[in-house]
């Protein structure tokens, strides 16, 4: 129940993510920019935190000893999962964006087999069963917002956000095996952002070249998702899927709690953008979604207390 709380804890300092980058959006600002800088404001804060505890050292030479894997997993988990969220936002308001990432809970559960061939795990049978309520749920919100934009900015919104939902949790599982608790979870990140600094080198360029020099109110909201996303709910999630990682029923609850974001990012949106209420079927979508987070917090809490019970009687 412990990573669950921290979860849900994750998606609402994560939901500062789709409000800002909505607003940026709204104000002018470019995608790549928003993107880029908030991992490029991340470096020097996660710098200044690790070494502060003196434990710069270990995630250097563990980058040194697995550079390739490093590499690739960081830009998957980081670029790849980033970047089409905020190239998203200009398709959709930031309560759509988050509801459609939780796609990522059914593609958590799909990767289990893939990421542990050598243990033999199946697929959480349960978790993808109650992950076909938030699909849904997402699927009337798009519904829905497909009726109002035509079909091709529908599509701008969708794939690039399937791209982003897979690429999270494959990195983060990864980058988990790679490392295999040989650094915390904050040397962790520090490490990923490290790694993933070509991608957004090279994004940042691509957006002074589109757009130019990023304006002082984009520096300023990409701080605050830097700090708030990037830092403390990075940080509050890596570390509870590290507490379940070892459990695929508990992982896809932890997972399955970012569905928050949905709520968190509605609220932020309707207090500081004044954006328009969601119609009724978007409503219901969203009723979708957090009851599918429900149930799968639900099936961990009873999966852990039947576990227990099951030692209990061994002993």
């Amino acid at each position: 129940m412990k990573a669950i709380f921290i979860g849900i804890l994750a998606a609402m300092f994560f939901s500062v993510t789709f409000v800002l980058n909505r607003s940026m959006e709204l104000d002018g600002g470019s995608w790549a920019w928003s993107a880029s800088l908030r991992f490029i404001f991340m470096l020097p804060l996660l710098l200044f935190i690790v070494g502060f505890k003196r434990n710069i050292k270990p995630v250097l030479l563990h980058m040194r000893q697995n550079p390739k894997a490093w590499l690739v997993w960081s830009t998957v988990g980081f670029g790849l999962f980033y970047a089409p969220i905020t190239f998203a936002t200009i398709y959709g308001p930031g309560w759509l964006v988050a509801a459609t990432f939780q796609l990522t809970i059914i593609a958590g559960s799909f990767l289990v087999p893939i990421l542990d061939k050598n243990k033999k795990q199946s697929i959480p049978i349960q978790s993808v069963i109650i992950s076909l309520v938030i699909l849904g749920g997402v699927f009337l919100m798009q519904w829905e917002h497909a009726n109002a934009v035509p079909l091709m900015s529908m599509l701008l919104c969708v794939i690039p956000l399937l791209v982003s939902a897979i690429a999270y949790p494959l990195g983060n599982r990864k980058m988990m095996q790679v490392v295999n608790g040989q650094l915390n979870t904050i040397q962790r990140i520090l490490g990923m952002t490290i790694a993933s600094m070509p991608f957004w080198i090279l994004l940042s360029i691509y957006g002074f070249a589109s757009h130019g020099v990023p304006e002082a109110s984009q520096l300023t909201q990409t701080f605050i998702v830097a700090i708030f996303s990037g830092i403390i709910a990075t940080v509050l999630f890596f570390y509870a899927t590290e507490l379940v990682q070892n459990d695929n029923e508990k992982l896809a609850g932890v997972e399955a709690t970012q569905s928050g974001e949905v709520v968190f990012a509605l609220f932020g949106e309707l207090m500081l953008l004044s954006a328009p209420l969601p119609s009724l079927v978007s409503f219901i979508g969203i009723l979708l979604v957090i009851i599918g987070m429900i149930l799968h917090s639900l099936v961990t809490v009873f999966s852990n207390k039947k576990k227990q019970q099951s030692l209990k009687k061994a002993e």
